[in-house]
C-alpha cells in the first residue's frame, strides 16, 4: 500500500540558501522542504512550509535585513507546521561585525539579532562568524562551525605557496586553509582602521613573495577594498594571486577591485551564493548535526 511523504525530519531553506540546504539534505539523507516565498504589495514577506512531524533544520543566511525577517518567519512557520524540534543553521550571519556599541547610544546589533533568533529555535549553528564570541549573545545552545578548511579543495596546484591573512585576526583562518591544503607558509599584514573615518592603513608583511603563489585568506570579502590594498602593498611581484573567502559577500565593485589588484581567481563557499562559490560548507555542518 503506498504511503505519503516522510514528514519526520526536514531541511527548510531560506530563499538565499537553497544551494547549501540542498547539499546538507544530501549529506544527512533528509528531505528538503519546498518552501513558498511570497511578498505583499507593501513589501511584507510571507513563507509557507509543508506539514511535518519531527525535526526541522532551518538553513538561512542573513546577509540582508529582509533575510533576517524571513528566518524568523521560517522558524515560526515550522513550529506551526508541527515541528517537534527546531535547529537553526546560519551559514552567514549578518550584523556579526556590530558586536559592540562603537559609540554611546548605538546598539550591539549582533546581540539584538541573536536574541531575536533565539526565541524561535532550540539550537543554533553558525559558520565562521566574523567574531566567534557572538555565540554568547544567543540564549540557546550555539555551535560555531569552522568551515575554512573547505576552501583548500578548489585551489589549483600551487607553486611554493604563501597563505596570507590581511590582518592578524585572520591568521588562524589562513593557517586552517594552509593545513587543509597540506603545505605552504602563513603570514599576515598589519592593519589599522580609523574608527572615525573608516580609513584603513596596511603595513606590508616582510615576505619574499617573488615568483611564488599567494593565497589571500579572509572570512568575509565585502567591498574588496582592504584586500585589494593589502595585495597592492606587497613589495614584490608574486607569481599568481588567489583569494579564498568563507563568505563571498562581494558587494558593489568588489570583484572588479580584486581583478584590478591582480587576483587571478576568487574561491568562496556557499554560505553566500555567488558566482565565485566553489565549494560547500554542508559537510562541515553535517558533522555537527
Amino acid at each position: 500500500m503506498p504511503t505519503g511523504p516522510d514528514r519526520s525530519n526536514m531541511i527548510v531553506p531560506g530563499s538565499s540558501s537553497q544551494e547549501v540546504a540542498t547539499e546538507l539534505a544530501a549529506a544527512l539523507g533528509e528531505q528538503l522542504a519546498e518552501v513558498e516565498y511570497r511578498r505583499f504589495p507593501d513589501g511584507e514577506q510571507l513563507v509557507q512550509v509543508p506539514e511535518l512531524d519531527g525535526r526541522a533544520i532551518v538553513v538561512a543566511a542573513t546577509e540582508t535585513s529582509d533575510a533576517h525577517i524571513q528566518l524568523l518567519q521560517l522558524q515560526d512557520a515550522v513550529r506551526e507546521a508541527g515541528a517537534t524540534e527546531v535547529i537553526t543553521v546560519i551559514p552567514y550571519m549578518g550584523y556579526a561585525r556590530q558586536d559592540e556599541a562603537f559609540e554611546t547610544g548605538q546598539p550591539v546589533s549582533a546581540r539584538a539579532m541573536a536574541r531575536a533568533i533565539s526565541t524561535g529555535t532550540d539550537r543554533v549553528l553558525t559558520v565562521c562568524p566574523h567574531e566567534p564570541a557572538i555565540q554568547e549573545f544567543f540564549t540557546v545552545p550555539t555551535t560555531v562551525i569552522d568551515a575554512a578548511g573547505r576552501l583548500a579543495e578548489p585551489l589549483p596546484d600551487l607553486n611554493d605557496p604563501i597563505f596570507l591573512a590581511p590582518d592578524q585576526g585572520a591568521i588562524d583562518l589562513a593557517a586552517t586553509v594552509r593545513d587543509a591544503y597540506g603545505r605552504g607558509e602563513t603570514d599576515a599584514f598589519e592593519k589599522h582602521r580609523d574608527r572615525e573615518t573608516g580609513a584603513v592603513e596596511i603595513q606590508p608583511a616582510n615576505l619574499d613573495v617573488a615568483d611564488r603563489d599567494l593565497v589571500v585568506v579572509d572570512d568575509i570579502v565585502a567591498t574588496g577594498g582592504t584586500m585589494s590594498a593589502a595585495i597592492g602593498a606587497l613589495g614584490a611581484e608574486p607569481d599568481r594571486v588567489f583569494v579564498a573567502t568563507v563568505h563571498p559577500l562581494l558587494a558593489d565593485s568588489a570583484r572588479t577591485k580584486l581583478a584590478n589588484a591582480g587576483v587571478k581567481a576568487v574561491y568562496g563557499t556557499d554560505t553566500i551564493e555567488r558566482a565565485v562559490t566553489a565549494v560547500s560548507v554542508a559537510p562541515a555542518i553535517a558533522e555537527e548535526l
